[in-house]
């Protein structure tokens, strides 16, 4: 990113904080329990933080933010200058437009302290080089960044609205115009800004009771994950400021009728940081939509097998539906995926426990002798989910396959971390050595995951079976897939 797009810094960070804490106090709604402040967290890489005062008990409001102070599509006086339906964009272009918008207006919008605390930097995957992004090696996380999806629904949707409304959007940051191949640039660029505070700090908004529910159910928008894309989403002041910690995760965000209220859901103890959490994600998707990378969100790491991987490592030569009878019948069943997720085995846990159904099922079918195959198509069932033997001798072999992709070994990589971060290195780094840390983070993660499951694989390859299903038939109720 150019400097050309970051925020303008009128003054320093503390008076910048100052200034927001002062913004917040003149809304009215707003409640600020006087036991927390916000914190300068600079000095251990954090930017800024919500730190506790004094002791504070289990259950005891922190802030109160009202929902119309809320950086939203329905906040914004764009929804009715611009004449047309904004919410139809998405909940993530709309807010895009939105912010752009209220970006544009400088002093003059009701957010302008609200933006001068949001970060200027990203070290999202988005804003990665080439090169940056080959230290990932191997990982599927790579294949999610989703840039120039992003680029082209900006360049054919925000793009024409902002060149068709000059008035509402004044060029900014230097930029006399958005017109012509460089206007299309340095609004894309913003655009991106935006778009990587949205990922990294909106939240999605429940509807109060008297909103309509007005969702378009057939949304598809600028970098959606499937779970939440339908939800509207906002901004929400001082709530997105806190951190977030798997571990010490300390405070949780209720969406009440009038107002989102941040509520201590544990003691909290003088001088202690207050952390939002962001549920089980691995520190790969940390990293892509948040830009950090804690190893207490390891737990949660993961390896994402694509079905052209696994088709290629049984032989098939291509993952075509069409053109494959075995994933046909799999297909038309419902029981086949594009991807598959594996998560890091929890200690004592069973293959069972951590192998999705449907990956059993698809290793049965492509292990099925033809005869074996014919019979089970001609019933149009799919086997039951059995890890025997052959499936696990091919998911060994696919697993071994993506192992040797990374390039490096665990081993290798372990080093070459100690070699980056050695006992007496700052707490926090700068540049592209932060990024070839977390990088390596990453993949340190996934290769343990790994090698991992293959020690587990390894008793089934020389003989023994898990089932598990005692009917012959596919039983994947109780294990869903997730899809890469």
């Amino acid at each position: 990113m150019s400097s050309s797009a970051h925020f303008p810094d009128p003054s320093s960070f503390q008076h910048q904080s100052d200034q927001f804490v002062a913004w917040l106090e003149a809304n009215t709604g707003v409640k600020v329990n006087p036991k927390i402040c916000l914190a300068d967290l600079r000095s251990t890489g954090a930017g800024r933080g919500v730190v506790a005062r004094t002791n504070i008990p289990e259950g005891e409001e922190l802030f109160s933010i009202p929902r119309n102070l809320i950086l939203a599509v329905q906040n914004s006086e764009l929804k009715n200058l611009l004449g047309q339906d904004v919410d139809s964009l998405g909940p993530w272009l709309s807010l895009m437009l939105v912010m752009l918008y209220e970006y544009s207006q400088g002093a003059n919008s009701k957010w302008a302290a609200y933006f001068q605390v949001l970060p200027t930097r990203f070290d999202t995957l988005m804003f990665w080089s080439q090169e940056e992004l080959h230290q990932l090696q191997a990982s599927a996380i790579v294949d999610k960044i989703g840039k120039q999806g992003a680029d082209e629904s900006i360049l054919q949707t925000i793009l024409p609205i902002v060149r068709a409304h000059p008035g509402l959007f004044p060029p900014v940051n230097g930029v006399a115009s958005y017109e012509g191949d460089a206007g299309a640039a340095a609004l894309l660029e913003l655009a991106h800004i935006m778009g990587s505070l949205i990922m990294a700090y909106a939240f999605d908004i429940e509807k109060s009771e008297t909103e309509e529910d007005d969702v378009d159910e057939n949304d598809e928008s600028y970098m959606t994950d499937d779970e939440d894309e339908q939800l509207p989403k906002g901004m929400v002041p001082l709530a997105d400021l806190l951190n977030a910690d798997a571990d010490r995760n300390n405070a949780r965000l209720f969406q009440e009728e009038e107002c989102l209220v941040m509520k201590a859901i544990k003691p909290i103890h003088e001088g202690e940081e207050i952390f939002n959490d962001y549920g089980e994600i691995p520190r790969a998707d940390l990293l892509r939509r948040y830009g950090y990378v804690t190893d207490n969100y390891s737990q949660y790491d993961v390896i994402e097998l694509p079905l052209r991987d696994i088709c290629q490592a049984a032989g098939l030569s291509n993952s075509d539906v069409e053109s494959q009878p075995r994933l046909e019948l799999l297909e038309e069943n419902d029981v086949l995926d594009d991807g598959y997720v594996i998560p890091r085995p929890a200690p004592n846990a069973s293959l069972q426990d951590i192998i999705p159904a449907e990956l059993v099922i698809l290793l049965t079918t492509l292990s099925l002798t033809p005869e074996e195959f014919e019979q089970r198509r001609s019933k149009n069932r799919p086997p039951k989910p059995a890890m025997e033997s052959n499936q696990a001798s091919l998911l060994f072999k696919i697993l071994q396959t993506k192992q040797a992709q990374y390039g490096s070994s665990l081993g290798e990589d372990m080093q070459l971390l100690t070699s980056i971060l050695p006992p007496n290195a700052p707490a926090s780094l700068d540049g592209s050595a932060r990024r070839h840390k977390m990088a390596l983070q990453v993949r340190i993660g996934e290769k343990e995951v790994l090698q991992a499951i293959l020690a587990m694989l390894e008793p089934l390859v020389s003989g023994g079976s898990l089932k598990r299903s005692a009917n012959g038939d596919a039983d994947t109720r109780h294990s869903k897939a997730a899809r890469v």
